[in-house]
Formats: structure tokens, C-alpha cells, sequence
């Protein structure tokens, strides 16, 4: 098969992500397809149907090893938690290095160093904290290259340490900890707490000092300032560590114990844990308006199967002794889903819907069944994990809320499973793109996206590229207009957030691992909105989710308009808009001590907004360059997402001037204020409030719609650079991440952060 066949012809992008993330030496597509199944024809039958892929690291790394390349398939790893003293912490710093250097992603736990203000035995007599260290490992992460990448990290944090508060703002100065995802462990206890509005201890004892430090908390304050986090920054995301522990396959295994959660939170591992992923294509289990479940069965098998062999010829290439030796005793895997919006959109059900719910909860129970009865029979063909307790296995919660009585039956008969852990659902950010279907649990991101491409005549040109399955179905019914589209094109901005959770929460229900998950809201969504969200994730039986709200601080977000970073008012912090000249403008001429001071004011069309000043004096010489910079200087603080109010603050806080009381003595004929600057700020409010009313009146309408036009048609003819906002570029085409998945990816180029 030639890769065009495989991909679609017009499918450039997805040939651009085969070609540079997962070709191998200019192989053929034939040559990779054999390369990564290992030879398994039942398995490259799955790839070239495009019904399975493994995970981004096998694809690219499998049989690698054999040209002599130190290179791990697994995407994730937890190493151990550091313990509380100087020379643990560093060697922790040690494991994550190595680990990056072959090419694996990690998840740490800070909860065993001890809070800051705790004595220590040392020249600093107290410590700066748990949280200090969180910059330690972010450094080793942004410095240790993965062939042009960076490594991925996860940091938690029980909600019981004393530096819960210092944890959950850090990533509120965006120059901190720039290279790790964070969440917090959240208990029932806690959530009980929150419910009922009681007061929690946070507490720490510390073993070689024997100081315990306490501190009581008011419970549901804690939760809200942890929501209203999210809800501006996007982090920390919360982890129901409680969910986390008790459903799953080892609950009831008495040496077992979960230590993190690997950077995107799919995967909770014990110490040392590692997973290996791949990802069924749901959509392509549709062939004639029914999902085909017995054919899905029977791939889910021949997936388990393909991931076991994967397991066992990776072993060696595992960076850690300690990862070597979790991997054999407890044979972890993550086979998972992609595809389910297609899949619902084919079938013409709306996400979210209750017959979407409905089949969802027939599929999951379906996959975790085949799972069980093959991980049941390759135990029983080659051996049960090293630490598997079947007794304890069929008593788990999860176990007998999933099994078959079949299924049940052949565990038993096998005498236990291959694998501890089975399913989980992934990001599949690069793997998605290149097949042109949706990723991981999440609904379809937007009907459509903004591509960019280079003119003849050397200008970039903005063009409207529909998102595969809906140009699938638009040409197929001769629709033109995207408003044409029917009632079950749901899209993450349309999706009420409820029933966004109601999806993630059937998925779980079969899924013995956890499952990637960003849930993305509108601008205008709520503090309060964003408390309740959590709180019902919580109850719906979640372990875990945050969310990604339009038009919030953190660096990286997605917009659907090129003035995005409007919506909430303000760009995100420590970020410059930039400006076109589609601008309402307005000016004052004022009389000051000294001569004649032009002020001249720009003004969003849409919200009013103040964009750009210019001063100049009627006169030339040093006090005509000092209102020049000060005008650049009000510029760029407006843009910055300075309010009006705080910068005319500022300039009525100058001290009078001499001159400019002198001739309002004598003269009577200056401007309102008492020196140029105070002058200036009295002018701005003036305009501003002016533009306001006009905005309010309509008496801009015309003005505003005849920018959109020129705007519109520079977006889709010609240079727009000035014009269009690029808040988080790519780092390789410089066009737009969006996140979606748990991830960032580049809806241009293919680029993803965390395949």
C-alpha cells in the first residue's frame, strides 16, 4: 500500500506528520507498517484499515533497537516520590533526566517533602518548601532535548500538605514551572468538606525533627480559590485520588500502591510504572449505519495481544532499573479510543445525547470484556503478571461491576490475567491529525479552523479548512453553507459542560485506568460555573479533569477570532497585543502650561477598548519627546491589559506643574488639571466614555461592520499578519496550538506536545 492510499491524497498534513515524526530512514510505508507490527500480519491488517495505531513512541521508536538506539517505547512513565531530604530530591532529578534522554514522559508526587517554614538541620534552619523544588524539575524537563522535543511532566501534590495554597498559585506567574502540567490529589474527605462547608486540617509530620505542622483551612474557600485557578490559569487540575485507588484491577491488592500520574493524567502507575499505548479508531467500526460489535471484539483481542508483544520487546529498553523491574512484575497496558465524535456524527446521533450515552456504555463494556478475555488467555498461554492475586482481582469493585459472567468464567478458568491494567484513553493528538478524525474522549473541536499558506507573491494568506468529518458530510450532501449543517454537529464551544462529563463518566465507568481529559468552555463561563463542573465531575464518579476556558491567562489557549484575547478584556498577562489599523479614533486638543498638547486616542470598534495614544506638543525640545514616550508608554500598558481606570490613576498621580498653574492663574484658558499628565488622563476618560456611550447608542454600527468587512476579506486574501492575534505560536509553523485532549497540537503543521 502506497501512503497516499492510506492517508487520501489531499491529506498533506497527515503525510507531513508520517514523514517527520514516525518514518524511519526513508523506509516505505509498507516497510513501516511491518516494522511496527513486529511482523503480525492480524495487527498490520488493523494499521492499513486504519482500525489501530499504537501510540506516537512505538510508531516511531519500534525495532529501533536493532540499529543500536537506547530509545523506550512507552510514552509514560511515575517515577518513585522524592523523599524528604536534599540527596532524594536530586536523584529524583537524576531518574527524570535519564528517562527524557530515552525519551519518556514523566509524572512526580511532591507530598513527602515537607512544607515551607519546617526546620531543618542545615545552614538554612527552615525550608523554602515543597513547591521550590517543582522549578528544579521543570529545569531538567525544558533542558533534556528528545529529537527536537521536550520531555513531559506531571507534578501532584496531596490536598492534605501544608502547601497546598503555594502549590495552587505557582503556575500564576507564568515564568514558573513553565515545563509541567500540575494537579492536585483531591480525597472524598475534602470534597465532603466543600459540600458542607467545614473547616479541613492540613497537616505534615516531619520524621527526623518530630515537628508536626497544621494548619486549618476552610474547606470550601480552598476548593474555590483551586476552581477560580482553572478557571484563569488552567492548572492545577484536580485528580479524585480516592476514584483513582478503588477502581481499577488492584484495589484490593495489598502491594500495590499508585504514585503519580504521568503527565497527562491518563495513566495512574506505582512507583518506577510505566505504560505502553495504542488506540482503537471507533469511526471505523461504522460500514452500513450500525456499530459493528462483534468485528470490534474480535480487534480489541488482536490490539491486546499486539500490545503485549510490545511489552515484552521493550523490556529491555526501559531507562531505570526500578522501571524494568515494575513493568515485569505488573505488565501494565493502555489500549484506548479515538474517533467517538466521527463515530457518533456518522451515525447522526448528537454528543453528549442520551443515545449517545447509551451506545457509548455498550462499547466501553464491550472493550473491557474482549480485554479481560484475552489478558485471561495469554495468562494462561504464557503466564499471569509476576504480582497477580486472582482472588483479589475478582473482588475489586471494578471487576465485578464489568464482568461478563463468560467473562468471569474464562478468568478464572485461566487462573488470571496478563496485565494489571488494561484501558485507558490517551491523548492521540499526532496519531488523530494524521488520520483526520477526532482525539481521545473529546467532541469535535470547532466546525472548522484557519489554515495559513504562503502566496505566490511571498504574503500569507488565511483560509476556512473544514474539520474532516464535517467536509465529509458537506460534500457528500451538497452543503455549502456550514449553518446548513443538522442538529448533531456538536462542538466542544456548543457543548453544555454536563453532559460533556456525562460522556467522560460512562467511558470511565469501563475504563480500570483513567482518561485524559480537558474540558473546554466559553469565555463567558463562570467562576461559579467552573466550581460546579468540578463538583459534578466529583459525584459522576471522575478521577480526573480540568478545564480549558477561551480567552484565559494561561499561555496557550484557543480562540475561534483573531481578537480572542478581548473577550475577557484583558490579553494574558505579560502579553503585547498586537494591533492593526483597523482602529476607532478620537482626539482632544488641550491647552497646557506651555503650549498646545494634541491628544489622539484608538478605541476597539467592537468593545471599546482603549488601544493606542499619541501626543505631541505644538512645540519641539525635551518636553515634546517626554509626552512622546509617554504616549508609548500608555500604548503599551492599554495593550497589555492595563484598564483605563489604572493607567488615568497613574497619570493623576504626578505632581503638579508650575507653569501649568501659572498661566491657569493668569490665563484662565487651560485644560482641565494641573500638569500635562493629569491633563492627558482627564482627555482619555473623556474619549473613552464618549466611545462607551456610542458603542451603547449604535452610533457605531456602520463604522464596526465596515472594519469587519476589510478585516474578513484581508483574512482570506491577503497579508494579514497585523490584523490577526497568534496568542500561543507553534513552535514549528508559528500558527495557533489548540488544546484539546489534555494537549496542545497544531491544527497547521501537525505539531503536538505530548505524542
Amino acid at each position: 500500500m502506497e501512503l497516499e492510499e492510506y492517508l487520501g491524497k489531499d491529506n498533506t498534513l497527515g503525510m507531513d506528520i508520517w514523514e517527520k515524526k514516525y518514518r524511519f530512514n526513508g523506509e516505505s510505508f509498507d516497510q513501516f507498517v511491518e516494522r511496527i507490527s513486529g511482523g503480525d500480519k492480524a495487527v498490520a491488517d488493523l494499521v492499513c484499515q486504519k482500525k489501530f495505531l499504537f501510540a506516537g513512541r512505538i510508531l516511531a521508536n519500534r525495532g529501533l533497537y536493532k540499529y543500536g538506539k537506547k530509545i523506550t517505547y512507552s510514552n509514560c512513565y511515575v517515577v518513585a516520590a522524592p523523599d524528604d531530604n536534599i540527596e532524594s530530591i536530586f536523584e529524583t532529578a537524576k531518574s527524570l533526566a535519564r528517562t527524557y534522554s530515552y525519551g519518556g514522559g514523566c509524572g512526580v508526587d511532591i507530598g513527602k517533602l515537607r512544607p515551607r517554614g519546617a526546620k531543618v538541620n542545615n545552614a538554612a534552619k527552615t525550608t523554602s518548601g515543597s513547591t521550590s523544588f517543582m522549578q528544579l524539575f521543570s529545569m531538567v524537563t525544558e533542558i533534556i532535548g528528545q529529537n527536537g522535543r521536550r520531555g513531559a511532566l506531571m507534578i501532584t501534590i496531596p490536598c492534605s500538605h501544608p502547601d497546598l495554597a503555594d502549590f495552587i498559585d505557582i503556575k500564576s506567574d507564568l515564568t514558573k514551572v513553565t515545563k509541567a502540567n500540575i494537579s492536585v490529589r483531591i480525597t472524598d474527605d475534602f470534597m465532603q468538606a466543600v459540600e458542607k462547608h467545614r473547616k479541613y486540617m492540613l497537616m505534615f509530620s516531619v520524621p527526623d525533627t518530630g515537628e508536626v505542622i497544621q494548619k486549618e483551612i476552610d474547606a470550601y474557600q480552598m476548593f474555590a480559590h483551586l476552581a477560580e485557578m482553572n478557571w484563569d490559569y488552567a492548572e492545577p487540575g484536580m485528580l479524585f485520588w480516592d476514584r483513582i485507588r478503588s477502581w481499577n484491577l488492584l484495589a484490593h491488592t495489598k502491594d500495590f500502591e499508585f504514585a503519580g500520574t504521568n503527565p497527562c493524567a491518563e495513566e495512574p502507575l506505582p512507583a518506577g510504572g510505566s505504560c505502553l499505548l495504542g488506540t482503537i479508531n471507533l469511526s471505523a467500526y461504522v460500514p452500513d449505519g450500525t456499530f459493528d460489535f462483534k468485528t470490534f471484539s474480535a480487534d480489541v483481542k488482536t490490539a491486546v495481544t499486539a500490545l503485549n508483544d510490545v511489552l515484552d520487546e521493550g523490556l529491555p529498553l526501559h531507562p531505570l532499573a526500578e522501571q524494568r523491574e515494575s513493568v515485569k512484575n505488573w505488565r501494565q497496558i493502555g489500549l484506548g479510543v479515538f474517533g467517538i465524535a466521527d463515530m457518533l456524527i456518522q451515525l447522526g446521533i448528537p454528543y453528549g445525547s442520551a443515545k449517545a450515552l447509551e451506545l457509548c456504555e455498550r462499547i466501553g463494556r464491550s472493550m473491557i470484556n474482549s480485554s479481560l478475555i484475552r489478558s485471561a488467555e495469554l495468562a494462561k498461554e504464557k503466564g499471569s503478571f509476576p504480582k497477580c492475586s486472582l482472588e483479589d482481582i475478582v473482588s475489586t469493585p471494578f471487576f465485578i461491576e464489568n464482568a461478563d459472567k463468560e467473562t468471569v468464567k474464562i478468568v478464572r478458568d485461566c487462573g488470571g490475567l496478563r496485565n494489571s491494567q488494561l484501558l485507558t484513553i490517551a491523548p492521540t493528538g499526532s496519531i488523530s491529525t494524521m488520520l483526520g478524525i477526532s482525539g481521545g474522549i473529546e467532541p469535535v473541536f470547532s466546525i472548522s479552523y484557519t489554515r495559513k499558506t504562503e502566496s505566490l507573491h511571498g504574503k500569507a494568506v488565511y483560509y476556512k479548512v473544514f474539520t474532516k468529518i464535517v467536509q465529509d458530510y458537506m460534500d457528500t450532501h451538497g452543503i455549502k453553507d456550514e449553518k446548513d449543517l443538522p442538529g448533531f454537529f456538536v462542538t466542544a464551544d456548543t457543548l453544555d459542560y454536563r453532559e460533556r462529563i456525562k460522556m467522560q463518566a460512562v467511558w470511565q465507568k469501563h475504563i480500570d485506568a483513567s482518561i485524559s481529559s480537558t474540558v473546554n468552555v466559553p469565555a463567558g463561563f463562570t467562576k461559579e460555573e467552573t466550581e460546579k463542573l468540578y463538583l459534578t465531575a466529583w459525584k459522576s464518579g471522575l478521577k480526573g479533569v480540568t478545564i480549558f476556558r477561551d480567552g484565559c491567562r494561561r499561555t496557550g489557549i484557543l480562540t475561534h477570532d483573531d481578537a480572542g484575547a478581548e473577550k475577557n478584556g484583558a490579553p494574558k498577562r505579560g502579553e503585547i497585543v498586537r494591533i492593526s489599523d483597523q482602529l476607532v479614533g478620537k482626539k482632544r486638543t488641550l491647552h497646557t502650561g506651555c503650549g498646545t498638547l494634541h491628544c489622539e486616542a484608538f478605541f476597539n470598534p467592537e468593545t471599546g477598548k482603549l488601544m493606542e495614544t499619541f501626543l505631541t506638543k505644538g512645540s519641539k525640545g525635551g518636553c515634546n519627546s517626554f509626552m512622546v514616550g509617554l504616549s508609548r508608554m500608555i500604548s503599551i500598558a492599554a495593550r497589555g491589559g492595563v484598564s483605563i481606570d489604572d493607567i488615568v490613576d497613574q497619570l493623576e498621580s504626578t505632581i503638579d506643574c508650575p507653569s501649568y498653574i501659572v498661566r491657569t492663574a493668569m490665563r484662565r484658558d487651560t485644560s482641565p488639571g494641573s500638569s500635562c499628565p493629569k491633563a492627558v488622563g482627564i482627555a482619555l476618560t473623556d474619549m473613552y466614555e464618549e466611545i462607551q456611550r456610542q458603542l451603547k447608542d449604535g452610533t457605531t454600527t456602520g463604522m464596526r461592520e465596515e472594519i469587519k468587512e476589510r478585516i474578513s476579506a484581508e483574512k482570506n486574501a491577503a497579508d494579514c499578519s497585523e490584523c490577526l492575534l497568534i496568542k500561543n505560536p507553534c513552535p514549528i509553523c508559528g500558527q495557533e496550538l489548540v488544546f484539546e485532549n489534555g494537549c496542545h497540537s497544531c491544527r497547521n503543521c501537525g505539531y503536538t506536545k505530548c505524542d
